[in-house]
């Protein structure tokens, strides 16, 4: 039985395409290992939204010939599929393949493994080609208490700064059908609550040449299904955050009270310049829509610092509006130049001190908030989806997602009622 290891960087899409591809081995009857392990194959799924995200790729690249210098080295994610000619140069990989033929794995891996390894393959087709969403079809395996459910793919917004268009092609949705035959087999697997993701999950549907389905028609459909306890969603673009779609949201009654919102800066002039369709009142109105609907809600969202041309006056604007708004989490991000984006060759790029600054600040101001809103729950009773133990305890995430941690075990994928007694760092401790 031949043994393959995985390794996966960069988003939950990627990490709902790694299970699939697992599932695809072990249907063949592979034996899956740990990275670490000795591997006949090793398939590295990369990301490449940032610099970093490269170079962490290229890192675990060249670890694995240290491991098993006879391994079969497969290449596969946005790293891949935006850098194959870069990649080729690194010769310690045997295969690189394309984010469309990553659900024809195991036949390109078993095409490939017994060739002479004197020249790399490249497996690849123009992804921006790509009208319909490749289905892996139904994947339950996770190794987790919540899974994820990958229902669209692309996007089509291009913001200045972003490659992920170019490395996923334009929007694809999954069929309906299909996403519902998923989860409700990952339900008579025991699991309690799913993960709605894709590269922009916003646009689900806008694809679709003969339905209206979106995605609130979507959510009102898994909602029906029996034995699931919890929707959570990814991340969201603000601008489907409208008085209807609240409207209907605030009746599926297991949709997580927790949203990313996806902002990006609090400056509308910086908004601007990267490309984003939106304005800082615009965004206010979805804030206000979201907290008067939903008591308890948790909003995160992403902001990145040292964009090109934003100056001191905008960053003040942004952290003004930061904590304005009282975000519970902020994700906060140092600019990155991408090449290949518009904002990679914009003008006045700002130097990298000063965007270390200007993170540190952000950062602080995100655990200032963070903690505030954890403390505001001591005394109180919380309904805990538990997902691992630690050690002497077991923690899991509320539907707001706040990470509760209680001094007990065997408590994995359960859901229990618990008081909360403290907050410690960024976490709550709380008794059964």
């Amino acid at each position: 039985m031949k043994k393959v290891a995985f390794y996966t960087l960069g988003c939950k899409v990627n990490q709902y395409e790694t299970n699939a591809m697992i599932e695809l081995f072990i249907k063949k009857g592979y034996e899956i290992v740990d990275f670490d392990d000795i591997s006949d194959i090793y398939i590295i799924n990369t990301c490449t939204v940032t610099n970093m995200s490269d170079r962490k790729s290229r890192q675990i690249i060249r670890r694995v010939k240290q491991i098993n210098p006879e391994s079969l080295l497969v290449v596969t994610g946005c790293y891949a599929q935006v850098a194959a000619k870069e990649l080729e140069t690194i010769e310690e990989i045997d295969l690189i393949v394309g984010n469309t033929e990553k659900n024809d794995i195991v036949k390109i891996v078993e095409e490939n493994i017994n060739r002479k390894k004197h020249d790399k393959k490249i497996m690849m087709t123009d992804i921006n080609k790509q009208k319909e969403f490749v289905d892996f079809g139904t994947i339950t395996y996770t190794e987790k208490t919540r899974a994820v459910i990958k229902v669209q793919d692309g996007c089509n917004n291009f913001c200045s700064y972003c490659i992920i268009p170019y490395a996923k092609g334009r929007v694809r949705s999954r069929d309906l059908e299909s996403i519902v035959s998923e989860i409700k087999s990952i339900v008579k697997k025991g699991l309690q609550e799913v993960v709605i993701t894709g590269i922009h999950i916003a646009s689900y549907g806008i694809d679709f040449k003969d339905s209206n389905i979106r995605l609130i028609d979507l959510l009102e459909e898994i909602n029906k299904i029996e034995g699931l306890k919890r929707i959570r969603l990814g991340s969201l673009e603000p601008n489907i955050i409208t008085d209807e779609f609240v409207k209907r949201l605030k009746k599926v009654d297991k949709i997580c009270d927790h949203f990313h919102l996806s902002l990006q800066s609090g400056c509308t002039e910086t908004l601007k310049r990267m490309n984003r369709k939106y304005t800082t009142e615009d965004f206010d109105l979805v804030v206000d829509r979201l907290r008067r609907v939903f008591p308890k809600v948790a909003l995160t969202t992403d902001i990145i610092v040292g964009f090109p041309g934003e100056t001191e006056e905008e960053f003040n604007i942004t952290y003004e509006y930061l904590k304005k708004v009282k975000f519970y989490k902020m994700h906060v991000f140092k600019y990155s130049q991408r090449k290949g984006t518009r904002a990679a060759i914009m003008p006045n790029q700002v130097d990298s001190g000063i965007k270390e600054k200007r993170s540190h600040k952000l950062i602080e101001l995100s655990n200032r908030n963070e903690k505030e809103f954890l403390d505001k729950y001591i005394g109180k009773t919380v309904e805990v989806l538990f997902e691992q133990e630690d050690g002497e305890y077991t923690k899991g995430h509320t539907s707001n997602y706040m990470l509760v941690n209680v001094k007990s075990k065997n408590l994995e994928n359960k859901i229990k009622n618990v008081k909360i007694i403290r907050s410690e760092g960024l976490e709550l401790l709380g008794n059964l």
